[in-house]
């Protein structure tokens, strides 16, 4: 009995801690896009081609399961979900993407992920405006939502605005050509973060949509399987009109490959699937709110893998949206145990009880429903408390 008690105990834990395991190992999934993509754009690989390759991988690796286990719960497609995945393979695999791998090139990869934390705060505005947010004013946790939301925008622009002195927290084979880099990048800087931006900004929709989509289609693995064939198709035609020279579509068997896999299968395949399974369970915010750590890892992989630079307005802007960040994520924790509550409530209330009592007793015409001396109703009792009237 003991050993079922604690077996019990381990799965009801497993069970909360899931949605947080998942999204932290997304973040390390994450961060190791950050540097591969990196490497294959230095091997003369289009970031065009690349979100091809990489959905065409993703569509490949994630068919099979949707086919096999979905098959019995696959809702019926219309035509207003074929559109909606058709937007959704459009702003992820093909917006936000390309954005992102543009913004990238003007700045670094460090850089990209930081401003990436700026993703829960959007998100969280996007979800105020079509309602998925519940906002009260008058409620600390929603004041938490709203000033983390604020603090997390000032940083993220102070990291536009204020680049800073480079910080050497490791030595870098890449000090001789700093003043060079340098004065490239500074020409960019300002125009790769507003694209970084943009990308964030399709993202949110992506999870916004998403969120809406799974209501109307709640089949993860077959939604995330279309995504990716929608967007590999769109992302093609995006590629041949983008990209002229034939010679950028090939393979090698370098990053030029492993980039394509690896970003196919952890950061779109399973990356859309575990995001939707959290997205059910506890929406589109709590899935963004765990960026910060994948910054951290970059900053550590980017300096010590690709000799980058950290400048002092990364550092400072990083610090400010990691704090405005917590204190939505704190927010949102809040309503999650409000709502939990008020549901276990609502259970409890509407039980339906079986009225029985002892002895032979008789109802208003007169006819008696006894049987063995036990009154047995015909029609439960549904008691309502007053609260929920």
């Amino acid at each position: 009995m003991g050993d079922q008690s604690r077996s019990e105990l381990f799965l009801a834990m497993f069970i909360k801690l899931k949605p947080y395991l998942a999204m932290v190992s997304l973040q390390f999934g994450y961060a190791g896009m950050y540097i591969i993509t990196v490497l294959c754009m230095k091997r003369g690989m289009s970031h065009y081609v690349l979100a091809v390759y990489r959905h065409a991988v993703a569509t490949l690796a994630i068919s099979p399961f949707a086919f096999f286990f979905e098959r019995k719960i696959r809702p019926k497609m219309t035509l207003s979900i074929f559109l909606r995945i058709m937007v959704l393979g459009f702003l992820e695999p093909v917006l936000d993407q390309n954005l992102y791998y543009v913004g990238m090139n003007y700045t670094s990869a460090t850089f990209s992920s930081a401003i990436f934390n700026a993703l829960p705060a959007i998100t969280f505005i996007m979800a105020m405006i079509f309602k998925l947010e519940k906002v009260k004013i008058k409620k600390l946790h929603s004041q938490a939502k709203i000033v983390g939301t604020i603090v997390t925008i000032t940083g993220a622009t102070l990291m536009t605005l204020y680049k800073g002195p480079v910080l050497n927290f490791v030595r870098s084979q890449g000090g001789n050509h700093t003043k060079t880099s340098n004065a490239s990048s500074d020409q960019h800087w300002v125009m790769g973060t507003i694209m970084l931006l943009a990308s964030c900004s399709g993202w949110a929709g992506f999870f916004i949509l998403q969120s809406f989509t799974l209501k109307a289609y709640p089949a993860e693995l077959s939604l995330t399987a279309l995504i990716c064939l929608l967007g590999t198709v769109q992302g093609a035609a995006v590629a041949l009109v983008m990209q002229r020279d034939f010679s950028t579509w090939a393979l090698g068997w370098d990053s030029r490959l492993l980039g394509p896999v690896y970003t196919g299968i952890v950061c779109s395949g399973m990356a859309y699937y575990m995001q939707g399974m959290v997205i059910k369970e506890r929406g589109p915010v709590f899935v963004t709110a765990f960026s910060p750590l994948c910054m951290i890892i970059v900053a550590a992989l980017g300096s010590l893998i690709l000799a980058e630079q950290i400048h002092l307005g990364s550092v400072i802007g990083a610090i400010i949206i990691v704090v405005g960040l917590y204190s939505v994520v704190w927010g949102k924790s809040k309503d999650y145990s409000t709502s939990s509550t008020l549901t276990v409530e609502k259970d409890q209330a509407f039980e339906l009880p079986t009225a029985m009592s002892h002895g032979s007793d008789v109802n208003d015409h007169g006819d008696s429903n006894s049987k063995g001396g036990i009154l047995m109703t015909e029609t439960p009792t549904i008691v309502i408390p007053k609260s929920y009237k």
